[in-house]
């Protein structure tokens, strides 16, 4: 098969374990009962069929590190389609301490995977990159994209001593992803059934007339690109897409360029640039769509050109791939090498998620607690789209502003996030210098930064509770 033929290939192959996870979604009731989504269920099939196991698939096709940059880009597409979108601006102190919970467990998930990995690494696996736990945030908290996009970079980085980082880093971050995805789905099941049982809980009920007046459709708008155009709706927005991703790597490019000269440690901030390039894009992506508002305020410009509706479509498509894509290039071999800090980080990951999710959600909500905890932990194990679902078992008819505050607290969520990424940095610096003491700096900053985002809900709940009459 020819080179060019690769990717097309694997695109392929990906859509139709697409269809065929959808299909079996549809007719086998075990995927139904532990709401597993069709992308999840299309990885496996991927995996099984793949080269690793029954290699069902043309030579050269599904070869890890082709899948990965497929992972890779899809995040990155996804990312600055929803960051094209126009938003409504909705406050609350419920959405905001959404937001600053979200990024509280990836801070608490951050400081459980890097204790355990630096325990193994000082004690009996002393060949363990010490950063290996904080796979664990961006895997459960952030998804395979990131994961799997940051550990490839981890796996670049040298010691003092030639020990490169995380060898396959990339897929160990697939890997660590793919089993947030098995907790989300069968540790949120066990979770309402837990709520059903012990709890009291009773789950509202589906109501088809209801569920109706929730459909999206389509509309014109005197703005929008008339149909009639001779340039379709979609390519534009594939092209404002495309622009801002050309931006980006423009921007990443320059600023690897103005570290070169910083020799070893240029070259690490760099690379961990390349794999923050998702970060950059919705940055830029946003930056564009004010000039556009901005344009468009002033009379300069008449249509609106990103389109909502359709950018969603992309990010959604764009997830699914990266999801499928993410799960069938992990790789048995790898997962073996690395089982013991694996298993242990993700198992003691999602007891501990779970259990935080539910004490925040009671400290956090007035209401809605049992739906929050449930939409909440199927987020910060899976994405947002594995929380939806699980919300959909307890909530069916989104009767509940619970997913409300999911979508809009990501929004703030990116903005207290960017402390986290900086401070994933700073073990590397360690790892590159040999002086362990910037593991102590990190772990100082993860619990400094947590103490503050604690302190930061618990404030800003008071002051409601104060406007509310109730203090």
């Amino acid at each position: 098969m020819g080179s060019n033929w690769i990717l097309v290939i694997d695109i392929c192959l990906l859509s139709a374990f697409l269809g065929l996870g959808t299909l079996l979604k549809r007719k086998v009731p075990i995927f139904k009962k532990f709401l597993i989504p069709n992308a999840i269920i299309a990885g496996f099939i991927g995996m099984i069929i793949g080269p690793q196991l029954l290699n069902f698939v043309p030579k050269g096709a599904l070869l890890g590190p082709n899948l990965e940059q497929i992972v890779y880009h899809a995040m990155a597409v996804g990312f600055i389609s929803l960051a094209l979108k126009e938003r409504t601006r909705e406050k609350g102190t419920e959405i905001t301490n959404t937001g600053v919970g979200i990024v509280s467990t990836y801070l608490m998930q951050g400081i459980l995977g890097f204790s355990i990995t630096l325990f193994m690494a000082f004690t009996f696996m002393k060949d363990l990159f010490p950063s290996f736990g904080l796979l664990l945030p961006l895997a459960f908290g952030q998804g395979p994209g990131q994961a799997s996009s940051i550990g490839g970079q981890w796996a670049l980085v040298m010691s003092p001593d030639g020990i490169p980082g995380i060898v396959d880093g990339a897929n160990i971050g697939l890997t660590i992803a793919a089993i947030g995805f098995l907790w989300a789905c069968f540790g949120g099941v066990f979770l309402i059934n837990y709520f059903v049982k012990k709890k009291g809980f009773k789950p509202d009920q589906f109501d088809p007339k209801d569920a109706e007046s929730h459909m999206i459709e389509e509309r014109d708008r005197p703005d929008d690109i008339p149909l009639s155009e001779s340039i379709d709706r979609l390519t534009v927005q594939l092209f404002l897409i495309g622009i801002v991703y050309l931006i980006t790597w423009g921007v990443i490019s320059g600023l690897n360029f103005l570290l070169k000269d910083l020799g070893s440690m240029g070259a690490t901030v760099g690379n961990l640039l390349w794999g923050f390039h998702f970060i950059f894009g919705a940055v830029i992506a946003i930056v564009v769509r004010m000039i556009f508002d901005n344009m468009k305020k002033r009379k300069i410009m008449n249509r609106t050109y990103p389109n909502n509706f359709l950018l969603q479509r992309i990010a959604g498509a764009s997830f699914d791939y990266m999801i499928t894509a993410g799960i069938t290039a992990i790789s048995i071999a790898v997962l073996g090498r690395y089982w013991i800090p694996t298993i242990t980080i993700t198992t003691i990951g999602m007891v501990f998620t779970m259990i935080y999710v539910y004490q925040l959600s009671k400290r956090i909500y007035s209401n809605h607690v049992i739906e929050s905890t449930v939409a909440l932990y199927g987020m910060l194990t899976g994405t947002i789209s594995t929380g939806l679902a699980l919300l959909r078992e307890v909530d069916p008819n989104f009767k509940t502003p619970v997913a409300k505050h999911l979508v809009l607290g990501s929004g703030v969520g990116l903005l207290f996030g960017f402390p986290l990424l900086v401070l994933l940095s700073v073990p590397i610096v360690g790892y590159t210098t040999g002086n362990t003491i910037y593991y102590l700096y990190t772990m100082i900053g993860f619990v400094l930064y947590f103490i503050f985002l604690l302190l930061t809900m618990w404030f800003t709940k008071r002051k409601e509770l104060k406007k509310e009459g109730k203090l």
